[in-house]
């Protein structure tokens, strides 16, 4: 889908480029992340392939034709640009916001209500309750799912994300991370997206572009070669400590074997014989309470469990977050699975690469 050949930026009076003649082509319908060190050029290329920011040399391809060229205006009507503040204009509405792309594109009053209000439902907002409201009677998180509305408004082949979420805290960050994940499967854009996080990389990425200085690639893969076979050392001290920690990022728990042996009971039913110290309590299909199994009072509710789209290391930080060796697995609906427990998550740490480890999930599967 893009294809950036010999790109190159430079600035007067700075000795070295702030881009050198990168080579690099982009999937369609993949999600490429770009990471990297502060001043390392990520952004800078990002920019260029919008052409935010004019090239010095170099060509920039897009499904096949050269767009260094052509009017930039034209050009980024058709690629999507969600970045860290989100950029909305805050004396316009939501919907209003994202319409902005359709109304230049001369779209008609009802097909740009209907996108609206089709755009607000995917990124989970109601759009009878946000559709007239105004960027500061949003949080965060709601102002960066609507700046991705934005973005996907005009139904662009090309996302561009510049550290969306950058400006967020760590549970809202997951959240949308997860959010994008599951968009990402509806629609199969191909996202360029810009993070300085390697756990972000990993989690979000078909592909990871690591930048070490004046734009140069340090080394360009799948997020499994990267965390297993680092390029060189640049890369190996970038990625730092914990590789094969960060490595349970690359399976969701959807494609985990998850126990169904958990002794479970019935809510107001009475607890019975169970060589677990504690059953798992049921309501409607949910798992809603760890109750003890010898005097069946006391129980502890159920938190933190893990649905098909969290990864391993989530269930992992559901584990140490709770002091448990074990987590619930729901389905996308939150009915009860099974469980997931620390000897397999540890089979899956030490598991050979090329036997053991389950295959990532592909972004486009539902399962």
């Amino acid at each position: 889908m893009i294809q950036l050949v010999e790109l190159t930026k430079s600035y007067p009076g700075q000795s070295e480029p702030a881009v050198d003649a990168l080579t690099l082509d982009i999937p369609e319908g993949e999600i490429v992340v770009f990471v990297g060190p502060s001043g390392c050029g990520k952004t800078t290329t990002m920019k260029l392939i919008n052409r935010l920011i004019e090239p010095t040399s170099g060509r920039i391809l897009l499904n096949g034709a050269d767009v260094t060229g052509s009017d930039p205006d034209e050009l980024r009507r058709g690629i999507g640009y969600a970045i860290q503040q989100t950029g909305l204009f805050p004396h316009r509405t939501v919907a209003e916001n994202i319409a902005t792309v359709p109304k230049l594109l001369k779209w008609g009053t009802e097909r740009v209500r209907a996108r609206v209000d089709e755009l607000l439902t995917m990124v989970g907002l109601d759009p009878a309750e946000y559709r007239g409201r105004y960027p500061k009677q949003l949080s965060g998180g709601q102002q960066q799912r609507v700046g991705v509305a934005r973005a996907l408004a005009a139904d662009p082949p090309v996302l561009l994300m510049d550290e969306p979420f950058g400006a967020i805290d760590p549970l809202t960050r997951e959240t949308l991370q997860n959010e994008l994940l599951r968009i990402q499967r509806e629609i199969r854009k191909t996202i360029v997206f810009v993070t300085h996080d390697i756990d972000e990389a990993v989690k979000i990425g078909d592909r990871i572009a690591i930048f070490s200085e004046h734009g140069r690639v340090a080394q360009y893969d799948t997020p499994e070669k990267v965390l297993s076979e680092p390029a060189d050392e640049f890369v190996a001290d970038f990625i730092g400590a914990g590789a094969s920690v960060k490595r349970l990022s690359l399976t969701r728990v959807a494609d985990a074997a998850v126990a169904t042996d958990w002794p479970t009971v019935q809510r107001g039913e009475q607890p019975r014989e169970s060589d677990r110290e504690f059953l798992l309590v049921l309501d409607e299909g949910r798992a809603v309470e760890w109750l003890p199994r010898r005097d069946g009072r006391g129980g502890l509710p159920v938190l933190n469990a893990v649905g098909p789209d969290h990864t391993l290391y989530d269930a992992l930080n559901a584990m140490l977050t709770n002091n448990s060796d074990v987590v619930v697995v729901t389905d996308a609906e939150g009915t009860y699975r099974g469980t997931l427990d620390m000897p397999a998550i540890q089979d899956l740490i030490h598991a050979d690469d090329t036997t053991s480890v389950p295959r990532r999930a592909t972004k486009g599967e539902v399962r």
